[in-house]
């Protein structure tokens, strides 16, 4: 996949571009169809599969006291969209300045003049330009008059409820990491580099990896049952999300206890999927509790990564290439 990070790149306009346009936050299984109908457009026609998309989101510009926590990291969301099997991902600057352009000459002077699109694939509520202003109407109104055609979809549906970015937050801010596989067609992870903390599992008997991660979305605190990736190997953990309340911890903290494992990990980078939520953070108010509580986890973890499948983007998206391990 040909990746732009900026409109300059850009030399000539694209051959038949079939062309998507969106925030795409997190690849859930919504977007998945979308994008498919997108190759399937350009492989008809003989032409280029390609995804617009913004860095930053464009709250994060225009309102960042009502911008959403990213689902995806920007490099996970282009990794993403690389398996499905898109041609060229423009991954273009947001600004105020492009915030400001009417929409019809968003229209003209990027999708067609510089990007060159033949066909537009956008959802039926779209909206885009300065003020929002413009909609599918606009664009269907533009395609007659430049030259390009509008697929408008309706909303994409699993058991009568939309996929969307916004239910995925909810899900995953409330720790259903089980039922989000659902909407999102994958686990939900995040990679994160091991640190120094303060050995207080090791004093325990349950040796942890304390995690710093980039990822902006994680479940709320508790503890959960997970599948680590380190390297080419898979490894069975417990991880616990939350502020250490027995210990009266400031600052939030990821622990993983690797099951049935031993050895330095500082430093390494770890690929932690998400499989199911066991319990609530508890303060106890003695360790031996703690102690008993972790044992406990433990063992119901142990029963349910045992016959747990982990799902990765790439095992059922082929696009005929080699492809790169997906968040």
């Amino acid at each position: 996949m040909k990746i732009f990070h900026n409109l300059d790149e850009l030399k000539t306009p694209l051959e038949n571009a079939v062309l998507t346009l969106g925030n795409f936050d997190g690849i859930h299984l919504g977007h998945r169809e979308i994008f498919r109908r997108v190759v399937r457009r350009a492989r008809e026609i003989g032409g280029q599969s390609v995804v617009y998309t913004f860095v930053p989101h464009p709250l994060k510009i225009l309102a960042p006291e009502h911008a959403p926590p990213l689902i995806n990291t920007y490099d996970e969301k282009e990794i993403l969209i690389e398996a499905s099997c898109i041609d060229v991902l423009i991954s273009a600057p947001f600004t105020r300045e492009l915030a400001n352009l009417p929409a019809h000459r968003f229209v003209r002077e990027i999708l067609v003049e510089k990007v060159g699109v033949s066909h537009l694939v956008v959802g039926y509520d779209y909206l885009f330009g300065k003020d929002r202003s413009g909609d599918v109407n606009l664009l269907r109104r533009m395609g007659e008059y430049l030259g390009f055609a509008v697929e408008v979809l309706d909303p994409i549906r699993e058991n009568g409820e939309v996929y969307s970015s916004t239910r995925v937050r909810k899900m995953i801010r409330e720790g259903e990491v089980r039922a989000v596989t659902k909407v999102l067609g994958r686990n939900y992870n995040f990679s994160g580099r091991v640190v120094h903390g303060f050995g207080r599992g090791s004093k325990l008997g349950f040796p942890t990896a304390n995690l710093a991660t980039d990822k902006e979305l994680l479940p709320c605190p508790g503890v959960y049952a997970v599948k680590v990736k380190r390297g080419e190997e898979i490894l069975d953990g417990v991880l616990n999300i939350g502020r250490n309340p027995t210990f009266n911890a400031a600052g939030l903290f990821i622990e993983v206890h690797l099951l049935d494992f031993s050895g330095d990990l500082y430093g390494e980078e770890l690929r932690v999927y998400f499989v199911e939520r066991l319990r609530d953070e508890i303060r106890f108010a003695e360790l031996e509790q703690l102690k008993r509580a972790i044992n406990n986890d433990i063992a119901r973890g142990r029963e349910i990564l045992a016959v747990a499948r982990l799902i990765q983007y790439q095992e059922y998206l082929d696009c005929g290439r080699g492809q790169r391990d997906c968040p």
